[in-house]
């Protein structure tokens, strides 16, 4: 007999983008729900809840045995700080079990202020090893949900040396982009998916090689139904699926067949793939990031036969599951009569008259169930009915009914929410100044010119292109478990080479540059906003950091710290797992490392590879402060960074040329 011990099931986590959604996600047997409030949170376009809808939603949850998360996963400015907590202390009052936040500085604040609430990392965190988990545990968060594109080799080694809880999308809608790293709906759009409102620009057309796929951005939705056992085996704590926009049918359908699943601890069969394509698909799934057959088999769009097939579910009509409890009487002379309701977990009891003798109709076993088994209007059904009594005794129904309503309430007097501790915030400042410089990044060493050299005080170059020129290298955006053992060798190869500084994007990165001996610098991919994420950055080692490029001047004048702002360079967009370039050019071209985008008005995006086979979108236009120094001056950037992407050396002196001059340039720029 085998001694391999059983592991034990994940959550099952479902959204819940409305009252009606929230239903069918308990219908369907999720375990949790995770749902918006009315602000902060990535999908303001949900029908979200606050207030007495938020108080019932986590009451009618939590009698179910479900838990509530409630997502507060934007990115929030200084002065929205305070009403960031006060929509974190609305959701701790109605009872949730946890927050899932994406601001490294509102999480830190949170943890302050409430140090009991437990805080879950969102995917905006853009987690995709145990480094960042280790670095995440440090400001108060319990559980991380990792990048949708991890491996199932890269899931087992998070798991297994993480010491947060993991969670992980396994069906729903994918972004292109990585989670946390897309600008494009923003910078493009004026719609900032960082802030709830993404117009989903990936959706769109794009020109494409001839007899390509003209929506080399749109993805397939993601499935993992075919990989239940191997997703139970890695122990991962919760399996969530995609949709706050969705119908409560499409909800109620997919939870449905995801229970079913991991009850039975079985994959997906082939018409159950079927039916879950028929619930909401778009031309199938994908589970190619998952298997490493990252292919253009993964790019599809929802069509006709797509919609018709949605319209034909079910219609959602409420609730009908019902929670079994076992009931117990114990009805004796000259004793008060007790009623007892338990589950596995735990039980109550209460106590009601002391029975009389019967004069003419005796009580008897059958009539006490009859009346204490009148459960409607509540999620409960018998489970046992046990009783224990004396013959010739009786209550009246009333009596009876009393017993078993206050018997359901004290039952449902611990789902009422508890007290939670809070501290006095005070809003963290950075006491750093930074000091006048000037630094850029390239992405070639041939860019490098002797004017870029003299006028730059740092200068950075990718990881593994470093010369004996620069002084500075930047780590790529997304760096998985497999991957840490590399480029921590490749980061100590730098320092021997002499580069002195490493620029980073993720708090997984961290202790990778400390390690080699470099000081890490931040990169604008942590999407600072606030003064109290460049606290968390400088307690965890960061020298200084990058803004979010989202940030206007005076937001960013508002933040204390040794920070910088990209005043020049074309910003990056997306940073895509799938090689775009593949699908706009011939195979032939990743040699040259680049191409170009065009969308459906001929707006074109230049795309550049970055880590193996990751690919970088870049903004068409680049942004240029160069004549209007003086207002950067005012906001106080002192340190100014310059990116430098697809210019060759001679329009990186011209950059150079203009910033001294003080003018324009000579084409279409972006402003801040």
């Amino acid at each position: 007999m085998s001694d391999k011990r059983i592991q034990p099931l994940p959550e099952l986590l479902c959204p819940a983008g409305s009252p009606e959604a929230l239903d069918a996600a308990i219908e369907g047997g999720a375990d949790a729900v995770y749902l918006g409030g009315t602000t902060f949170n990535a999908r303001m376009n949900a029908h979200n809840f606050g207030g007495d809808a938020l108080r019932s939603a986590v009451l009618r949850a939590h009698s179910y045995g479900v838990k509530v998360y409630l997502t507060l996963n934007t990115l929030v400015g200084d002065r929205e700080i305070p009403a960031a907590l006060a929509a974190a202390e609305e959701a701790a009052s109605a009872g949730v079990d946890a927050l899932i936040v994406a601001d490294l500085g509102v999480a830190a604040a949170l943890h302050r202020t409430y140090p009991s609430l437990e805080l879950h990392a969102s995917t905006q965190a853009s987690s995709h090893n145990s480094l960042s988990a280790q670095k995440l545990k440090e400001i108060g968060f319990s559980r991380i949900v990792v990048a949708r594109e991890m491996p199932a080799a890269d899931l087992f080694e998070t798991v297994k040396n993480s010491p947060l809880e993991i969670e992980m999308f396994i069906h729903g809608a994918l972004c292109v982009s990585h989670s946390g790293q897309c600008l494009f709906s923003s910078l493009v759009g004026g719609r900032s998916g960082n802030r709830g409102e993404c117009a989903q620009p990936c959706r769109l057309p794009f020109a494409c090689k001839k007899g390509g796929n003209a929506y080399p951005l749109s993805l397939k939705d993601l499935s993992l139904a075919a990989h239940v056992p191997t997703l139970i085996e890695s122990g991962v704590a919760s399996l969530k699926i995609e949709g706050r926009m969705k119908a409560p049918e499409y909800v109620r359908d997919t939870a449905r067949i995801w229970r079913r699943l991991l009850d039975e601890r079985r994959a997906a069969t082939p018409d159950e793939m079927r039916e879950l394509a028929s619930i909401f698909s778009r031309g199938g799934f994908t589970d190619g990031y998952w298997r490493e057959k990252i292919d253009s088999k993964m790019l599809g769009v929802r069509s006709k036969d797509d919609k018709s097939a949605s319209r034909t579910l079910s219609p959602f009509v409420g609730i009908t599951r019902k929670i079994p409890l076992d009931f117990a009487v114990r009805m004796k002379k000259n004793e008060p009569i007790t009623l007892t309701v338990s589950d596995k977990k735990r039980k109550v009891c209460v106590t009601g008259d002391v029975p009389l003798a019967a004069l003419t109709a005796p009580l008897f076993a059958e009539h006490l169930e009859k009346n204490i088994s009148k459960l409607g209007g509540t999620p409960y059904s018998i489970g046992t009915f046990q009783v224990e009594m004396d013959e010739g005794l009786m209550l009246p129904v009333s009596r009876l009914n009393d017993l078993r309503r206050r018997a359901i309430a004290e039952w449902e007097s611990d789902f009422a929410p508890q007290k939670v501790e809070k501290m006095p915030y005070v809003m963290q400042k950075s006491q750093h100044v930074g000091e006048k410089m000037r630094s850029a990044r390239f992405y070639s060493p041939e860019q490098i010119t002797p004017e870029a050299r003299a006028f730059f005080d740092h200068i950075y170059l990718p990881l593994g292109k470093e010369t004996a020129e620069v002084d500075g290298v930047v780590l790529p955006p997304v760096i998985f478990e497999r991957d840490c053992k590399r480029i921590a060798e490749m980061l100590s190869a730098a320092k021997e080479k002499g580069v002195r500084y490493a620029l980073v994007g993720n708090v997984g990165h961290i202790e990778l540059a400390r390690e080699a001996g470099l000081v890490p610098v931040g990169d604008f991919r942590f999407n600072v906003t606030n003064c109290e994420s460049v606290c968390v950055l400088e307690d965890m080692g960061i020298e200084s950091v990058i803004l979010s490029p989202e940030l206007t001047l005076p937001q960013a004048r508002d933040i204390k710290g040794d920070t910088s702002l990209i005043v020049y360079g074309r910003i990056p967009l997306m940073t895509v797992e799938k090689c775009v370039i593949h699908e706009i050019t011939d195979c032939d071209t990743c040699a040259k490392n680049s191409a170009i985008l065009t969308d459906r008005r001929g707006v074109r995006f230049p795309v550049l590879r970055e880590w193996e086979h990751r690919n970088v979108i870049y903004n068409s236009l680049p942004t240029s402060m160069s004549d209007r120094q003086e207002q950067l001056t005012k906001a106080g950037i002192t340190h100014q960074h310059f990116l430098f992407s697809t210019e060759t050396a001679d329009e990186v002196d011209e950059v150079i040329r203009l910033w001294k001059k003080g003018t324009t340039l000579p084409y279409p720029v972006r402003r801040i």
